[in-house]
Parts: C-alpha cells; structure tokens; sequence
C-alpha cells in the first residue's frame, strides 16, 4: 500500500499525509490505540487460550487460565516499565519531583515507554507465580500462553506506526515507502514499525497457530515456547538494523555495532535454541490424556 501511495505522488511520503491520528475521540476522553492494541492482545489471548483448553492434553483448567491472565496483565505493565526504566532510560529512577521520594516519571505510562525484554520478563514471573501456587507444569503453561503472543506484538507495532513513533533509520534512495516522521528531521526513513508488526507479529502468530492447531507441537513439552522465543528473537535482531536506536541510545549502538535490543535478544535465541533441541530429544506426552480434560486434572 505504501508503494503505491509513494508511486501516486511521485515524491517522499509525510506520516502526516496519512491522516492518523493517536487515539478514537469519545468526547469525554481519548482513546489511545496503543492502550487499545494491549487490551485487545490480551482479551484475544484469553479467548485463544480459552479454546485450547479444550483440546486434549492442556496442561491447566479453565480456573487457571482466570488467575492467569490477571497476573500477566500485571507482569506486561510492570516488567515492561521498569525493564525500559532499567535498559532504555535509567533517568527514570532519578527524577524526582520537589520534596517527593518517588520518581513519578518512572509511574506515569502514559508518557509512553516500555521495554519487550521487561514485559516478557514480567509475564513470565506470573506464569511462574501461577504455576506454582497451582501446582502446574510449567513449561507446558508457557507454551499455551506462547502462541497467541503475536496478536498483542502486531498491534502494538501498528500503534507505534499510527503514533508516528518508533520510527526507523535515514532509508536510501531505493526505498519508495520510505517516509518523513514527526520528530525524525527532514529525511524519509523506514517505517520499522510496519516491519516489526509483519515479522515480530503476524509471521509469529501464523507460524505459532499453525503448529498448535495443525499438528502435535503441543504434546512436547517446551517446543511452542522454544519455537516462539527463536521466531522473535530472529525477527528483534533483524529489525533492528531498520529501526532508529533511542536517542540516549545511539552512541552506545554506534560503540557497540549492535542496539540493546539485539543484545538483549542473543541470549533469548540461544535459550530458544535451546528448549526446541531439548524438546525435541524428550519423548512426546502421547495421548493418554482424556479428550477435554487438562494434564492437571489428569494428573
């Protein structure tokens, strides 16, 4: 669509020109997409997760997933806050406002700002919370939960891309959808955010659905988790060469050759790495389990 448009007017692409605004209008207040594509990711999760459930094997009842969802709705928030505050903006900690002892900065989210790395951190401690106040098998919540993750990350990009935030580096002559965002001077750059949302989303999601819903993925403990962590650790690093590093960011990238999230991400692919070569050596749970009943009922 964006090489068409470029092709149309013959000439570099404005974000302006697009008409996209941040937020639905409701009159009494504004409803920002980017808080819309965490809610909408988190209640199509739910749902998915829900359905699959139902499907022999599930390693968690129904009650589980309730209890679950609460708490990784909290792990999002609070580990993707503090992860951006702890790898993206250490002011974050110190600001402090007169005569307070709290960062209010570090608290107001609406600000914008927060780390995948922290978030996924965040989820994973309430899976692990759930998990062992539940007595579930861990790895096989995780890879339930896995699955549906692209959702939220293709929404979260188009937000990104709608905001006209996020935006990519300085793109050559050869980019015809290359575009010039607000905040990003005067030179088109790519729109990474439309790269993360295809590769860190849809590709992910299509890709985890299918070998959930299509073959016998989810009967070995740790490979739709393995696969996942893999899948998105590849489309991080590789995106990351399009996207601009923050700007407190860009001398340590230019020190360093990498960005902080592709180097945060190398330890996520090896993990990932990892779990599906382990997964794959371990013998498939098989089909023991009664049709409609959870290994935690089963168990």
């Amino acid at each position: 669509m964006l090489d068409m448009l470029a092709a149309a007017t013959g000439d570099v692409i404005y974000w302006r020109d697009l008409g996209l605004s941040p937020g639905l209008d409701l009159g009494f207040f504004e409803l920002k997409y980017y808080s819309l594509a965490y809610l909408l990711g988190i209640i199509f999760a739910y749902w998915q997760v829900s359905k699959m459930l139902k499907q022999p094997g599930a390693p968690m009842a129904q009650v589980h997933a309730d209890d679950l969802f609460f708490y990784c709705t909290l792990g999002i928030i609070i580990g993707g806050r503090l992860g951006y505050a702890m790898f993206y903006d250490t002011s974050l900690w110190t600001t402090f406002e007169e005569d307070s002892f709290v960062s209010w900065r570090l608290l107001r989210l609406w600000d914008g700002g927060m780390s995948f790395h922290g978030g996924l951190a965040g989820v994973v401690a309430a899976i692990a919370w759930v998990c062992w106040r539940g007595g579930l098998p861990f790895l096989r919540v995780c890879d339930y939960v896995a699955v549906p993750v692209g959702v939220g990350m293709l929404l979260g990009r188009l937000a990104n891309f709608i905001n006209g935030e996020l935006w990519g580096r300085v793109a050559g002559p050869d980019v015809p959808w290359a575009m010039v965002f607000p905040g990003g001077g005067d030179v088109a750059r790519h729109p990474s955010q439309l790269y993360q949302a295809f590769g860190e989303g849809l590709v992910v999601l299509v890709v985890m659905m299918s070998l959930f819903w299509l073959t016998n993925a989810r009967f070995r403990k740790g490979l739709l988790v393995g696969v996942f962590t893999v899948l998105i650790s590849l489309a991080r690093f590789v995106n990351e060469f399009f996207r601009q590093p923050d700007a407190q960011l860009t001398e340590f990238a230019e020190r360093t050759g990498l960005s902080m999230g592709q180097w945060l991400t190398i330890p996520l692919l090896l993990l990932g790495l990892g779990l599906i070569a382990w997964s794959l050596t371990r013998p498939a749970i098989g089909s023991k389990i009664a049709p409609h009943k959870s290994e935690a009922e089963a168990s």
